[in-house]
């Protein structure tokens, strides 16, 4: 199904999920194209960026963040074009960096939104590498991981966007780069292609054990956004002053309940106090928002210049972000997962 002219398609939440979201958890909806007032603009949404973060958004438990309004469009990152303006600064036919939602059509007042002109190179990537996912990775192993020459840096999620973008980075600082990802493909993708030192598949048997042996001085930096068993395996491998960017924990956010077995709080507790871990998470935009024109300068001459390689993985269609996303939750994405909503 393509845009329309006349109507908006959008995905509104239809009932909180409890567990992992269903067909149920988004209604796919068409009411009218809406009309900008006085400062305000039309974009037609062309991308959509679909994220781990928007499964926190479908529940009102409290968070970082106002959650989506059941029977409201679901939020996320889009490219937009500019299809009327009574802003300064946009015009029609401009591509912007916007939050216009999972819809066709969204207003803006022009908060936060980024002009990248009329003819932007790769537009879609703006929600990648040189976007959110981009400056993620860029500031979290920056500032949170403070890396130095010769350490060694591990990586969870090694083959997704932000994961992917922390490891090259590390090898362009001088970090010895080690992966963790799931299935023998998305390994061989992150070494092959992306110059890590090694990657461990986390599904793999003796995944502790291969860790282990990879990693024979230890860990000085762990890139963690995923959780569970994989940071079980990483925390008794952590040196001394090891530093955590804390991105997310993709592996608990369908969870309805506290994890099987033993309680692993003292011990975690433990190895902070003994090791005298860093560990801090952070909302990337409210932390380091201010980075962003040094970002942008510094992530753009490496992709120019080939020192940072992006896999995308385009998904045509809006009627297909709710599986997609599912698909994303479950680890199946690989690379970063856009739905291409224009015609």
């Amino acid at each position: 199904m393509t845009q329309s002219t006349t109507e908006n398609r959008r995905l509104v939440l239809a009932e909180r999920p409890k567990g992992e979201p269903d067909a149920n958890t988004l209604r796919l909806e068409t009411v009218a194209i809406p009309v900008p007032e006085k400062g305000q603009m039309l974009l037609r949404n062309e991308y959509l960026s679909l994220d781990p973060y928007m499964r926190g958004r479908m529940s009102d438990a409290p968070s970082y963040a106002a959650p989506v309004d059941v029977d409201a469009p679901m939020i996320g990152g889009t490219v937009s074009q500019v299809v009327s303006s009574h802003l300064d600064g946009f015009a029609e036919g401009d591509w912007v960096v916007a939050f216009g939602g999972w819809q066709d059509y969204a207003l803006s007042d022009g908060t936060g939104i980024i002009n990248m002109g009329k003819n932007p190179e790769n537009p879609s990537w703006a929600l990648g590498v040189l976007g959110m996912p981009g400056l993620t990775a860029w500031a979290a192993l920056k500032h949170i991981g403070q890396p130095k020459a010769g350490e060694t840096l591990v990586v969870a999620g090694a083959s997704g966007p932000v994961g992917a973008t922390v490891g090259q980075i590390g090898k362009i600082l001088g970090l010895r780069v080690v992966g963790i990802a799931g299935g023998a493909e998305k390994c061989q993708h992150v070494v092959e292609n992306l110059g890590f030192d090694a990657c461990i598949d986390y599904k793999a048997d003796g995944f502790a054990e291969t860790l282990k042996s990879a990693v024979p001085e230890g860990i000085d930096i762990y890139f963690e956004n995923v959780g569970g068993a994989v940071f079980d395996a990483v925390l008794p491998l952590l040196n001394t002053l090891a530093r955590i960017p804390l991105c997310g924990l993709i592996s608990q956010y369908n969870a309805t309940s506290l994890p099987d077995g033993p309680d692993r709080m003292n011990y975690l507790m433990g190895q902070i106090l003994r090791k005298r871990l860093t560990m801090r998470g952070f909302i990337v935009f409210d932390d380091f928002g201010q980075y962003y024109p040094e970002f942008a300068s510094e992530m753009g001459a490496w992709v120019r210049e080939g020192k940072i390689k992006y896999r995308e993985e385009m998904i045509e269609g809006l009627e297909q972000a709710p599986e997609a996303f599912i698909g994303l939750l479950r680890g199946e994405a690989f690379g970063k997962r856009v739905i291409h909503l224009g015609n």
